[in-house]
């Protein structure tokens, strides 16, 4: 397939965005109509109820499951197509240079398609869904596959990039807004498109709104007022909003950070960060894995000590305005943010959930103070100014309590290192820890489903001793990782009490060892580890990402994978291989249009990781000498993270 044209394809949407947006408002109304009266009947939205008996019956994924394994390509269930839409390097504009990896500059980057894809939201621009603007996130910048002569150490190699060569690093990365139109079958991107634009870690202004915005903390030489930052970082898994804006996440940001304070070994010294020091240490500040802190002085946290503060956050853009200013909001919370999906209460107010990505971190929820109209978008993208930060207690018994980080509430005061409200937000792992919430085995996407119920994904905790497991983390150590279903009170996602039960122990069931648990009919094929991004269907169908990173030989033996995992009826636990990524690389953003015929994923770093177990390469893979040269297959050309389009050979729903 041509993964882009220069033809100008209508962008005139056939229905307007609130229109549309009504029609996805009238849908989850729908599952929470389903959950109000469950509620009301005495009836739980469990696997007795009878919306799950009709699930009951046999399970509803029905393609030919895959073969697991690890080679040089992708592949996808028989009867799908598997296409590249774009790739790293690829013109995003009519006038965007070609791509040479020999000769990257970051102006030709900054019209050009960004490294790493990682979470994807679609936009629809037409009724019939065939027209859209695909929002994607540009997690990192790999050194080591970027620019040859770097050598193949993924450390080293990020220590050893030039001025030059960061500039390039921090226009990879970010986001792209991009339109992409479906004709005769296939989808193709509009670089002439009015939306089409890059949001980068180099350049792009952004405001900073919220409780935290103008405080001390926020301020630096370079905004005075603690109210403006340039650029995003580390933008993982995130969501797009009812009134259709894309919300981004700041994930591993701290990465960028660097001391000239290190000891003879190069690490950061302890001790540092003077008044700051509980928090620095809290967030593993100074981090120095790259050299943006040798010549970018906003990142050498000795120059400027409060610029960490300004990263960490949920950054929303509207993608219908070019020109619009991203906004960071501050009322969600500083941590390491995988994921920002959202729904809307029974009351009409919006729910974001996020996972703090470290190990023995949190689950957080946030909820705005006001209600989502669906004829006011202008006033509906200040929700998210103002509302209340929710952390995840869960019970042994298997309830659970979203407890408030609010300033002057139980141990969140001056007595106890918070200051105000902005401190409680800005330390927001310190105000967590201070409530009693539960540190969970590495929380990542936490998605919103049908009927108040919630999702999440715990990738994995290597690091958790035996004797120090609870019951949301049953296995110490939990290297495989498991996902946890919770059930909002009343099917509201507003609800500030829950249900919680494990709905899958991810690992190999035939070992023991593992301590897996799966349904009896998942397959040798079926089973996966390392669970990372979550998504449902339209029809509310559960789908798995994984990212089982370097440890993809000892965790699994086979590649990362995008799996259907039935979570209701009889079948609940029963999970089913669909797509393989190639050697190296990790699943991510699985994103369906509003009709099911189209699947987008991101296949991130090809090659990079763990090449050295697969026995066909047997080392460390570079950008002169990779284990794949996916997707291309050409000697010229490096691996290069793209976006694949699933759809199903003579048409029809995916799965």
């Amino acid at each position: 397939m041509t993964a882009s044209n220069d033809r100008t394809i209508a962008t005139t949407a056939e229905l307007s965005l609130n229109d549309l947006i009504a029609e996805r408002l009238s849908r989850r109304d729908l599952f929470s109509g389903l959950a109000a009266t469950a509620a009301v009947s005495g009836l739980a939205l469990t696997s007795a109820s009878p919306i799950a008996a009709q699930t009951a019956k046999a399970a509803s994924f029905t393609f030919k499951e895959l073969a697991s394994g690890i080679d040089d390509r992708h592949h996808v269930a028989e009867g799908y197509d598997a296409d590249i839409l774009i790739r790293w390097g690829d013109p995003m504009f009519a006038d965007s240079p070609a791509f040479d990896p020999l000769k990257q500059t970051a102006a030709s980057q900054l019209r050009q398609f960004g490294m790493n894809n990682d979470f994807l939201g679609f936009i629809p621009l037409r009724a019939d869904g065939t027209q859209g603007l695909l929002c994607v996130h540009h997690e990192y910048a790999e050194s080591k596959m970027m620019f040859p002569g770097l050598g193949n150490d993924t450390r080293k190699a990020s220590l050893s990039t030039t001025a030059e060569q960061v500039a390039v690093e921090m226009a990879s990365m970010g986001g792209s807004i991009v339109e992409i139109a479906r004709e005769a079958g296939k989808w193709l991107v509009v670089r002439t498109s009015q939306y089409n634009r890059r949001i980068t870690a180099l350049d792009t202004q952004m405001t900073i709104d919220g409780p935290a915005a103008g405080h001390a903390r926020m301020k630096t030489s370079a905004d005075p007022t603690g109210a403006r930052v340039v650029g995003t970082l580390n933008n993982c898994a995130g969501g797009i909003t009812p009134w259709g804006t894309w919300l981004m996440s700041e994930e591993n940001w701290h990465y960028y950070f660097s001391t000239d304070q290190v000891d003879d070994q190069g690490r950061a010294k302890k001790g540092l960060g003077g008044a700051q020091e509980k928090s620095w240490a809290r967030y593993d500040l100074p981090a120095r894995r790259t050299n943006w802190g040798k010549y970018v002085d906003r990142f050498n946290a000795d120059k400027e000590p409060n610029e960490p503060n300004r990263f960490g956050w949920i950054v929303e853009v509207d993608p219908m305005d070019p020109n619009s200013v991203p906004v960071k909001h501050t009322a969600l919370g500083r941590f390491r943010h995988e994921g920002c999906e959202n729904a809307i209460t029974l009351d009409g107010r919006v729910a974001v959930y996020s996972g703090d990505d470290d190990r023995g971190e949190f689950v957080y929820k946030f909820v705005t103070a006001g209600k989502y109209d669906a004829g006011y978008r202008i006033a509906n993208m200040k929700l998210l100014s103002e509302g209340i930060l929710y952390v995840a207690r869960f019970n042994a018994d298997g309830s659970g309590t979203w407890l408030p980080l609010v300033h002057g509430q139980g141990p969140l005061t001056v007595v106890n290192g918070f200051a105000s409200q902005a401190d409680v937000l800005i330390d927001t792992r310190l105000a967590a820890t201070a409530v009693g919430a539960t540190p969970m085995d590495r929380p990542e996407d936490v998605e919103p489903g049908p009927g108040g119920r919630v999702v999440l994904a715990l990738t994995n905790n290597a690091e958790r001793k035996e004797g120090a497991q609870d019951a949301a983390n049953p296995r110490g150590p939990n290297p495989h990782g498991h996902l946890i279903e919770l059930l909002e009170d009343g099917g509201d996602v507003g609800a500030t009490k829950f249900t919680w039960s494990m709905l899958v122990l991810c690992g190999d069931p035939a070992k023991p060892e593992h301590k897996a648990k799966w349904h009896a009919d998942t397959t040798a094929d079926g089973w996966f580890s390392a669970p990372d991004n979550v998504a449902f269907d339209p029809a509310g169908r559960l789908w798995i990402a994984t990212d089982q990173g370097t440890s993809w030989a000892k965790l699994s033996g086979k590649a990362d994978g995008l799996y259907a995992v039935e979570y209701e009826g009889a079948k609940r636990g029963l999970s089913k291989l669909f797509f393989r990524c190639p050697i190296g690389a990790e699943m991510c953003g699985p994103r369906f249009t509003a009709d099911a015929t189209t699947l987008f994923l991101a296949v991130q770093h090809p090659a990079a990781d763990g090449a050295a177990d697969w026995k066909p390469f047997g080392k460390a893979s570079s950008a002169q000498d990779p284990a794949t040269r996916w997707p291309d297959f050409k000697p010229d050309m490096p691996p290069r993270p793209s976006v694949v389009v699933v759809t199903k050979k003579g048409g029809g729903r995916i799965g």
